[in-house]
């Protein structure tokens, strides 16, 4: 006997909880269960796979932890419990990281979501992902499984408790509140596994921060500390793509990189002072040239090209060469561009249109380290993965924010009076400039 089922002979009884049965008994094709800390996620996926495979028959199936270590230590281990051990279903091959069914006619591949390129050989029916809602979970990762189910379309069980606003909330759970036919989203607290302590769950209430609290113990989505763009609502600040003007103005951010290059492309609406960023491209394997030829190919009225830091003047100039007038961004310091564009949504002033997933998901992981405290650092974390917001930051650092917001100064020009005099010069030089000699 274990907690979450019986074995009577060559019976096998599965002893659900409220919420685990509402996820058992959803016919959705992605049915994610967001839930506390303990609650029973991960104990309950391989049995919802385990039914997958014998109704979908013989082939491959997927089963997909955040991390290797996560793969070691919990996903494996309940893994082989179940049909290895308990089922005698087959074998776990160590090696090839699958366990192979004894008639060999089956397989369940067991991979990490930080190594995606693992993900893309099988052609599965149906998978089982874990702890999908960490950081080391990308879009990327969440992508490839889509694929590797296109041709069975096959279902996707996800187990998570929640870390962030990223994609898993963007790309899954925003959807199934818009009403998405496909998706079920189940939450339950910690408290619905009837063996989680209740002493416990006060004594988390009454210790943790409540964003802490309401994440790990609720699975409810909150704003975690540390989150920099914590002024970006996608109630407020989330558009649908509309037909932008051929006579808008546009302004461009780029972020360089050999493997990824990032590209944002931002319209103005005339009159308002209202700005939407409605393009984004990420992409590698070219070269500076390459990625400046295609940009152009959109034949749009550019009035800025921004990119790169000011160290990478060798980037620029292959772009320039390539008929790109790239130049260097107005605000080069870090800090001083992520003001300006937290004063901008402040402002209300910058808009996103929801088909910019890239940037969506950055927007709602871009934070700081946190001390031991849980109390927020100077040190952005992982920052150099955060491309789409790199090349953000650089286009917002020509808009200009409106007198009044406590980011900036005079003219939204950054208070720091090293940079005051340099930026408010280019920005009135470049406004003089006519608008042809950019395009």
């Amino acid at each position: 006997m274990t907690d979450l089922y019986h074995i009577h002979g060559s019976t096998l009884r599965i002893d659900l909880h409220k919420g685990q049965t509402k996820a058992w008994n959803s016919g959705k094709r992605f049915i994610f269960v967001i839930a506390g800390t303990q609650s029973g996620k991960t104990s309950f996926g391989p049995h919802w796979l385990f039914r997958e495979i014998k109704l979908c028959g013989d082939g491959d199936y997927l089963a997909v932890t955040a991390t290797y270590d996560l793969f070691k230590l919990k996903m494996l281990p309940e893994m082989i419990n179940l049909f290895c051990e308990t089922l005698d279903w087959g074998t776990f091959q160590a090696a090839e990281r699958v366990i192979l069914s004894h008639d060999g006619k089956s397989r369940i591949i067991l991979r990490s979501a930080n190594a995606p390129g693992g993900l893309e050989s099988a052609t599965a029916k149906a998978a089982w992902i874990d702890e999908c809602g960490q950081d080391e979970f990308s879009l990327q990762a969440w992508e490839a499984i889509q694929r590797r189910l296109s041709l069975s379309q096959g279902r996707v069980l996800g187990t998570t408790t929640p870390y962030n606003l990223g994609w898993l909330k963007s790309e899954v759970f925003d959807r199934w509140k818009g009403g998405h036919p496909d998706f079920e989203i189940v939450q339950f607290s910690s408290t619905m596994n009837p063996s989680f302590p209740m002493e416990e769950y006060e004594r988390a209430k009454s210790v943790l921060p409540s964003w802490k609290f309401q994440m790990f113990y609720n699975g409810n989505f909150t704003r975690p500390a540390g989150l920099i763009f914590g002024d970006y609502d996608e109630a407020v600040h989330l558009v649908k793509p509309f037909s932008i003007p051929s006579t808008w103005l546009r302004t461009v951010g780029i972020d360089f990189g050999a493997v990824n290059t990032a590209l944002v492309w931002i319209a103005e609406e005339p009159g308002t002072g209202n700005y939407f960023v409605y393009r984004e491209k990420l992409g590698g394997d070219l070269t500076g040239p390459q990625h400046a030829r295609h940009a152009l190919d959109y034949r749009e009225p550019v009035k800025l090209w921004l990119g790169g830091s000011r160290s990478e003047d060798a980037q620029r100039l292959d772009w320039q060469i390539a008929g790109c007038p790239v130049i260097e961004p107005m605000i080069s310091d870090v800090e001083s561009g992520i003001d300006r564009v937290i004063g901008l949504f402040k402002q209300r002033r910058l808009f996103v249109f929801d088909t910019c997933i890239g940037l969506r998901r950055e927007l709602g992981t871009y934070s700081r380290e946190l001390d031991d405290a849980g109390e927020p650092t100077e040190q952005i974390k992982d920052k150099q993965k955060f491309h789409h917001l790199d090349a953000l930051r650089y286009a917002c650092s020509a808009l200009p924010l409106e007198s009044g917001t406590s980011t900036a100064g005079m003219d939204g020009i950054p208070t720091d009076t090293r940079k005051l005099g340099s930026v408010e010069g280019r920005l009135r030089r470049l406004s003089a400039v006519e608008t042809e000699e950019y395009a």
